[in-house]
């Protein structure tokens, strides 16, 4: 798949093209400098073809975290296949612009000067300076209000290669009772072949070092400047015939503490865990846990996710592995089903370890507990210590049944489920967890009675 790559300096609109080719709000559009940082890469429909674009910081000799973000994107065009080159048409052609995109041009690769914020015919006027960069493939065009975009996306779709198509002969009719069948009342679910990993962590913990470290190259990029990622970070590596996308997210600062585009960012990172599936909580083991910690684990708890807890920075670490584990374990008492493990993002240390904990941890979140299995475990947890009287009245669980996956979910079929106190779910929970390898995830017990519908009724994990 061709790749296209959006350069240009900071604030001419290179994000809002993003946005307005994927046809969504996906990368963070803000009118301060340096807003997109790393280099965003998604999958877009243009016309009939399809393309991978690569939205790129502003490139700007400023300070060393600017030098680091130019230099991404830099690499980013000269692996890409198209470059769309950007600049602010209300201002004057640049030198340092000029500079730039000849040296582009000599990569020998298709390349487009994108003259954006031409709001009007009176201002395209203007463009003809422009034609100092030496290119005849010019643009004027306004993101923000849609104005000749389409020119510019008919430029790009001649580019890319002509879209196969495969013909697919169908030789007999499916046969519906044997796709419908469900071996005695079990429900079977498809393993997919795709994992959502979210890096999460304050600020400065390592976060964006672990992503490089895991996919073995400089994607991300890692400054001692807070807050360097603002937007969310997709990368997706090959491992055991498993796709699994890493999501670096922002660093999570306390509330009073978000400022500017950061908002922007704290948003982006609570909707991106609604698609995860195994959240990496990423602590400073140089450092000791702190109550911002424990608030982004909250958000871990809050999405139902599977989770693995990370100390990294253990080359630095101040305390034993006993200590740092008893420490995790008192502060984050109901992340009790994550595994610990310690590594160093700098060094690379232990860090290939977490691949088999992730396809292990994922692997139980997605988890089907045969029914029979299921209720044989809950009987003799019932027989071991019987549920206290609610009222006066015996509690019983006539039986359970699992009913979802991610986390696994069980249905407790009760005579009167209202009196089943929550330390017996926490006590059905250990049993079961002891019963059944449910390492890295959550379990939700539901108590409902027979036929009863609660759809509404909000999820517990334990």
């Amino acid at each position: 798949m061709k790749k296209i790559a959006i350069i240009g300096k900071p604030n001419v609109g290179k994000s809002s093209l993003f946005n307005r080719i994927l046809k969504q709000r996906d990368a963070i559009v803000s009118e301060t400098e340096g807003t997109t940082r790393d280099v965003k890469r998604r999958i877009a429909q243009i016309g009939e073809k399809e393309a991978e674009i690569l939205d790129t910081g502003g490139i700007e000799d400023r300070d060393e975290l600017f030098e680091k973000v130019k230099q991404k994107s830099l690499d980013a065009a000269k692996d890409a296949d198209i470059i769309l080159y950007m600049v602010d048409g209300k201002k004057l052609p640049d030198e340092e612009d000029k500079q730039i995109f000849r040296s582009l041009q000599k990569l020998g690769k298709k390349i487009a000067l994108v003259v954006n914020k031409i709001d009007n015919d009176k201002e395209e006027e203007n463009v003809w300076n422009f034609y100092e960069f030496g290119t005849q493939d010019i643009f004027p065009i306004s993101v923000s209000h849609n104005r000749k975009v389409k020119r510019l996306l008919d430029w790009v779709e001649r580019q890319l290669p002509k879209k196969e198509t495969i013909e697919l002969q169908i030789d007999e009719e499916p046969d519906f009772d044997e796709l419908l069948a469900i071996n005695e009342g079990e429900k079977k679910q498809e393993e997919s072949n795709e994992i959502n990993v979210a890096i999460l962590g304050r600020v400065n913990v390592g976060k964006s070092s672990l992503l490089n470290a895991l996919l073995k190259e400089e994607r991300s990029i890692v400054s001692d400047v807070a807050g360097t990622t603002i937007d969310t970070i997709d990368e997706s590596t090959l491992y055991n015939d498993k796709v699994i996308t890493f999501i670096d997210t922002a660093g999570i600062r306390r509330r009073g503490k978000i400022v500017g585009i950061e908002k922007y960012a704290l948003n982006r990172t609570q909707k991106m865990l609604e698609r995860a599936d195994v959240a990496l909580l990423v602590l400073d083991a140089s450092e000791g846990i702190t109550e911002q910690d424990e608030r982004i684990a909250g958000y871990i708890d809050k999405y139902k996710l599977a989770c693995i807890i990370v100390l990294n920075k253990w080359d630095i670490a101040q305390k034993s592995y006993e200590e740092s584990v008893k420490e995790v374990r008192d502060r984050f008492k109901f992340l009790s089903y994550a595994p610990i493990i310690t590594l160093s993002a700098k060094t690379r240390k232990r860090v290939d370890r977490l691949f088999e904990l992730i396809l292990k941890v994922y692997k139980n979140y997605s988890t089907w507990i045969p029914t029979g299995q299921l209720n044989r475990v809950i009987k003799e947890a019932q027989i071991c210590h019987q549920i206290p009287s609610y009222k006066g009245k015996p509690v019983k669980i006539l039986y359970a049944t699992q009913y979802d996956t991610k986390p696994p979910k069980i249905a407790l079929i009760m005579n009167r489920p209202e009196g089943l106190h929550f330390s017996y779910k926490r006590y059905l929970a250990n049993v079961l967890r002891e019963n059944f390898d449910l390492e890295g995830t959550p379990i939700i017990l539901r108590p409902r009675k027979r036929g009863e519908r609660d759809e509404h009724i909000e999820e517990e994990s334990y």
